[in-house]
């Protein structure tokens, strides 16, 4: 991987495979390694490039007061400097807010954009939200983000089955800064992306796990609103790029070949008989762990 800097902000990426240019945006608490999953799906048709957002993985530290619309003209930047002028997008989560708000920026520098388990505001509006938001930041300012991290990835991962995810879910977070989390939690609340909605001019997908964190009712609305295709992955909770691998890879070559999308009966979580290896030689988990190359 290798390192960008842009205005004292130092980014740290990988470029991988061939063809039409794909971004993809890891979630809060993780980094670029966690499309390990994704990247031999999809690096035979695209040349994709996977970044760890500012204060996560080996890019720099989060910026003070720092908004998701920094962080898309951070990942624009980048773009710029590898001469990406038209680039598609998948972000899941976190990643899908910055997905979405950099296709606001640039609408027509983005042909596709895939949103797995995000949303267009992530305001505190009522108490389920409120409770949401809150408490991830009462549990790490009182227990750390190691205590955290397990906990989290408990909730994430409940399956006795899912033993590995849930592992390293709680390593990777409970790794991570408290600082970063907090403020990336701090610039997802601040943002909202609903009034401006209608200058979106991409193909659309929202990729919706039956058990996520927001209710499929408000995916549903969100799909209307972008003018979106909708799949639900059954059985899924908020990792499902982890525990939904077949599905999301299908879902993805599917959307980006602008191919027939699996139907929702079609996908479902994995089944706990296939088990898929934390790391392989070769995996993008694998190259990211050997850091920045200057």
């Amino acid at each position: 991987m290798s390192l960008f800097a842009n205005a004292n902000q130092s980014l740290h990426y990988l470029v991988r495979g061939h063809g039409e240019a794909l971004l993809m945006i890891h979630g809060l608490g993780s980094s670029g390694a966690d499309w390990a999953m994704q990247v031999p799906a999809l690096e035979e048709q695209f040349q994709l490039i996977v970044p760890d957002l500012p204060g996560c993985g080996h890019s720099g530290a989060l910026p003070e007061n720092c908004s998701i619309a920094d962080l898309a003209d951070n990942l624009w930047a980048l773009l710029d400097h590898l001469g990406v002028t038209r680039s598609n997008i998948v972000g899941f989560s976190l990643g899908g807010a910055v997905g979405l708000e950099m296709s606001l920026q640039r609408p027509a520098a983005v042909p596709r954009l895939a949103l797995i388990n995000s949303l267009s505001s992530y305001e505190v509006t009522d108490v389920n939200k409120w409770l949401e938001a809150r408490v991830p930041l009462a549990l790490i300012s009182l227990f750390g983000m190691q205590w955290a991290g397990r906990k989290f990835a408990g909730r994430l991962f409940p399956h006795p089955w899912q033993g590995w995810m849930r592992e390293r879910a709680a390593q990777v977070v409970g790794a991570g800064s408290a600082k970063s989390y907090l403020g990336l939690m701090r610039a997802l609340e601040r943002w909202n992306a609903n009034d401006r909605l209608d200058a979106l001019a991409c193909r659309t997908l929202i990729v919706a796990a039956e058990h996520d964190y927001v209710p499929i009712v408000e995916k549903h609305a969100l799909a209307a609103a972008l003018n979106a295709e909708l799949v639900v992955i059954r059985g899924s909770r908020h990792g499902t790029p982890f525990d939904s691998i077949a599905a999301t890879n299908a879902i993805l070559v599917a959307f980006l070949n602008d191919a027939a999308l699996p139907q929702t009966d079609d996908c479902g979580c994995d089944e706990p008989a296939i088990h898929y290896p934390l790391a392989f030689v070769g995996s993008l988990a694998e190259q990211h762990a050997l850091g920045p190359q200057v």
